[in-house]
């Protein structure tokens, strides 16, 4: 790594809330403007320099014409960072995988929009390029990110936690959302944003995606005990990890009718759920 290496920053489908957060951060840790060039960052610079070692990548890929921007950048550059659960997950834009995307088209745009607007099943940028490095959330923290900044910048490798949210609940003495009757996605998320949310008393959505070895059969009974019917309980559990549930096939925790442990077969994944959403209708 160069001794002061240029950092491009990169957007594709998504809010463009986590490059804001980059901004929030260097707002109050102007130091690491000094250890770095920033080259590209549509949100805080009109200048846009192709001389890059770092890109950070915000956003999923939604079309085939992404592609071709992904793989450039990729090439150019010596680590690539997925920003954000829209990169990292595919995040809440691979909600509509659930349906075809001809209907998303004509019920998003109107009857032209499959003409008219470019489309398809949203990925994580790592379902296109290899990626080295993601930094987690919906916005990320602006604090993983300065650490994760820093610790690349010292020539030790960034790690996320390997642990559910829960454990960080615990450490700021949270008391328990689900136990207080409030549906929360902690046990089986990965934690690294010091439950924010749960911290302010909204229960947490998954948004850094899944904890390994996430019991999601208890999970399920959790949020049955809430009361949530099935359709919501897969609602919650699709809000950002609906492509990382389609790939697992007929072991996705997702009902197939009932909350009975049964499982939708490979094939199945392949087809909208009418159990989970009501398809669009055509224009």
């Amino acid at each position: 790594m160069a001794a002061k290496p240029k950092i491009a920053f990169f957007d594709f489908t998504s809010c463009e809330g986590c490059q804001l957060t980059v901004v929030d951060a260097l707002q109050t840790h102007l130091g690491l403007l000094d250890l770095v060039e920033i080259v590209q960052f549509r949100e805080a610079m009109s200048e846009r320099g192709e001389d890059y070692q770092i890109a950070f990548i915000e956003g999923s890929c939604t079309r085939e014409s992404d592609e071709p921007r992904l793989h450039a950048i990729r090439r150019q550059a010596a680590v690539v960072v997925a920003l954000g659960a829209c990169a990292h997950l595919g995040g809440v834009n691979s909600m509509k995988n659930r349906w075809s995307i001809e209907n998303v088209q004509t019920y998003v745009y109107g009857k032209h929009g499959r003409e008219l607007y470019e489309s398809y099943p949203a990925r994580p940028i790592s379902a296109v390029i290899e990626v080295d490095y993601a930094i987690p959330g919906c916005p990320i923290d602006r604090f993983e990110f300065v650490r994760f900044v820093q610790k690349l910048l010292q020539g030790r490798k960034p790690k996320l936690p390997d642990y559910p949210l829960c454990v960080e609940c615990k450490l700021a003495e949270n008391a328990c959302l689900n136990k207080l009757g409030q549906p929360c996605l902690g046990p089986v998320t990965l934690a690294g944003c010091n439950a924010i949310c749960p911290s302010y008393g909204d229960g947490c959505e998954a948004c850094r995606g899944f904890a390994p070895e996430a019991n999601f059969a208890h999970m399920r009974e959790i949020l049955q005990g809430h009361g949530l019917p099935d359709v919501e309980i897969d609602a919650q559990f699709t809000m950002f990890n609906a492509y990382q549930l389609k790939a697992m096939g007929a072991n996705a925790p997702l009902s197939a009718g009932a909350g009975n442990g049964s499982r939708r077969r490979a094939a199945d994944a392949e087809k909208l759920p009418s159990s989970t959403f009501a398809a669009p209708k055509e224009s």
